[in-house]
């Protein structure tokens, strides 16, 4: 970005700040440009958003209250509109509304909202909202809702596999993403559409500048698994169950000079639909970085980095505060 009172180049530089957030402090990553001839500073609305973000998911968190993706998805899980899901829990008539835009609910409210992902719990509000909805409604809400509770109770096997895959809970050890198995393979695909054929080791780098590209960008990652700094760089926790997990994504042993590895192919195109436009962006501004070193090359490249320098005695997990001194992009 160009200085308004220079015309020259600016800095991107960080520093610790506090938010207060409903009567709360919480620490951020405040991310601003610097005219280096007049000291002044400049965040843009994107910066200011992103810091936003990091405080508001640290309440959420905090609070147990559902992130916007999974308040959208309650909604979509029982395929009703917001003003209807308003009318149910007894909220004001735009309220579900506001929190799919991403207002964060109170605490009593986010909970309440939590709760409902349980179809045995919904089931009980629909209930108590009968004589709102109407004799008719509510019965054809009823039986949709308990065909979901006899579905629900026997084993899913997809439950197993997420947690074969995320070691971690939803939070500052994953970047605050969203934990999805359908998302995380579609990362997967997304890149080996761009880059082509792709190692393991490598794949390992570039997920992990794709989480914390988007972290330091946007205050949220993107694929929902954590990382730790091994000797090769750093790595997604469990990243072998990760490749393993999906039919679509083959594994090939393969020789690369003198080394061996496996590498990952598909054929199967990306769904992009399960991503934002943001999270879109920073995949392809990976991909175009990296897309075209080697295994070898991306290794050396993330030893430059104090995400895996600061915690690579004892193959520690990578805070995703380093993302704030990525060097590499």
């Amino acid at each position: 970005m160009k200085s308004p009172f220079t015309g020259k180049d600016m800095t991107l530089v960080y520093d610790r700040r506090t938010w207060s957030f409903r009567g709360e402090q919480y620490e951020y990553t405040h991310a601003a440009w610097l005219c280096a001839d007049t000291g002044e500073t400049f965040a843009t609305d994107e910066m200011d958003d992103a810091g936003y973000v990091q405080v508001t998911n640290q309440y959420r968190a905090k609070y147990g209250i559902p992130f916007t993706d999974e308040i959208i998805s309650v909604r979509e899980k029982y395929g009703l509109s917001a003003a209807k899901m308003s009318q149910i829990l007894g909220f004001g008539v735009n309220q579900w509304r506001t929190y799919e835009a991403g207002e964060v609910p109170s605490v009593s409210n986010g909970r309440m909202i939590r709760s409902i992902i349980d179809p045995k719990v919904f089931l009980s509000y629909v209930s108590c909202a009968r004589y709102v909805l109407g004799e008719k409604e509510h019965g054809k809400l009823s039986a949709k809702i308990s065909q979901m509770v006899d579905h629900d109770d026997r084993l899913d096997v997809s439950v197993y596999d997420h947690m074969r895959v995320f070691l971690v809970d939803r939070g500052l050890d994953n970047g605050f993403a969203q934990q999805s198995l359908g998302r995380l393979k579609n990362v997967l695909l997304y890149i080996l559409e761009r880059c082509g054929e792709v190692f393991c080791t490598k794949m390992n780098k570039l997920l992990f500048y794709v989480d914390f590209l988007a972290y330091r960008s946007y205050g949220a990652a993107v694929s929902g698994l954590s990382y730790r700094a091994l000797p090769y760089g750093p790595v997604p926790e469990r990243w072998d169950r990760v490749y393993s997990c999906f039919d679509e994504i083959v594994q090939e042993p393969r020789c690369y000079g003198d080394k061996e590895g496996s590498v990952l192919t598909s054929v199967v195109p990306a769904d992009t639909s399960l991503f934002t436009a943001a999270e879109l962006r920073v995949l392809d501004e990976v991909c175009a970085r990296f897309g075209r070193s080697t295994s070898g090359d991306l290794t050396a490249i993330s030893h430059q980095e104090s995400a895996w320098n600061d915690y690579k005695d004892g193959g520690n997990r990578i805070p995703f505060d380093s993302a704030f001194d990525l060097k590499g992009i």
